[in-house]
């Protein structure tokens, strides 16, 4: 009321309308163009809510790391912990080791797979033909809408010491049969198929970003005599660095969480030293021990979320400086 009485007292001045007049134009504007694309506000709702429900919602849950939380009291009803169990889990004998699994496991992951859907994409912009260019990416797309239960079946169908098909090609030929579920092929065995499932998926959307090159600038460097792999290096590599950028981005800000699914069918007590990381590790504290704790799972997950998000910043930082490239 104060301001629309401010505004009453604002005459017009010379060179156009009061402040007053300028809001209610704004929202006449805002108004139409809403208006107009309402359709879009429409395809908009859906993930809005999506987001609202299952993504802000659970916040509020968070407080539980913070409580002796007890089911029949309930979130409200809990007495407060303070920083209780963040500090058992840092202080924890099992955090170092866990910790390390985790980052092993994800960095080996993002060495090794990351550089992967780039060559992919860019051999296939390199291909001619479409008939022999589409099916590559069906053969490669194919696997990533497989069940993670049914890729995991097919590994221990393969690799099975007892049984599996590789094995017994590896007996075939004289040699011995190999664990590799064991504790020191866990690591390759779950990385590098992993390979074989996201492959064609993840470069599809370097292949989109190879398309938005534009041809002239090829046709250009063919002229000055430059070869394909020159070509590659001076036009394809750097037209998709910008996505390059934002996805080792985004990719740094799930360091810490693993395919908890994966992991966790994957794992034996053969491998479980180095296969027990912070996903599958908070999984077993709130539901496969005697006694649950949901205050301690819950103190876990925070935990990683709050590293999350640091490593988040700090690549965003880092590339920002370095590449002159940024996520925000």
């Amino acid at each position: 009321m104060a301001i629309e009485q401010l505004d009453a007292k604002i005459p017009a001045t010379p060179n156009g309308p009061s402040p007053r007049g300028l809001r209610t134009g704004y929202r006449h504007t805002l108004g139409r163009r809403m208006a107009r694309g309402w359709q879009l506000y429409v395809l908009l709702l859906p993930p809005t809510i999506y987001a609202i429900l299952f993504l802000y919602w659970p916040l509020y849950g968070l407080q539980i790391a913070f409580k002796n939380f007890s089911v029949a009291r309930g979130i409200t009803g809990s007495a407060w912990a303070g920083f209780k169990y963040v500090e058992q889990f840092l202080t924890s004998y099992q955090f170092w080791p866990i910790l390390k699994n985790t980052l092993i496991l994800n960095f080996y992951e993002l060495i090794a797979l990351f550089p992967l859907p780039i060559i992919l994409a860019l051999l296939l912009n390199t291909v001619r033909s479409n008939l022999y260019r589409r099916g590559v990416q069906l053969i490669t797309y194919a696997p990533h809408f497989i069940s993670t239960v049914v890729v995991v079946g097919i590994l221990i169908m393969l690799f099975s010491p007892s049984g599996g098909i590789v094995n017994q090609a590896i007996q075939f030929f004289g040699g011995q049969p190999t664990d590799f579920f064991s504790e020191s092929l866990f690591r390759h065995t779950y990385v590098w198929s992993g390979a074989w499932q996201t492959l064609g998926y993840s470069a599809i959307i370097y292949l989109a970003a190879l398309s938005g090159i534009d041809p002239q600038l090829h046709e250009a460097a063919k002229v000055d005599g430059a070869s394909l792999v020159k070509r590659i290096w001076h036009i394809d590599l750097p037209g998709i660095l910008p996505v390059t950028i934002t996805l080792l981005i985004l990719n740094m800000g799930s360091m810490l969480s693993v395919g908890f699914e994966k992991v966790l069918l994957m794992q034996n007590p053969l491998n479980l030293s180095v296969s027990e990381v912070i996903d599958t590790y908070s999984y077993r504290v709130a539901f496969v021990s005697a006694l649950p704790q949901y205050s301690y799972a819950t103190a876990i997950g925070l935990f990683k979320s709050v590293i999350a998000l640091s490593m988040l910043l700090l690549a965003n930082w880092l590339a920002r400086r370095v590449a002159k490239e940024s996520l925000f």
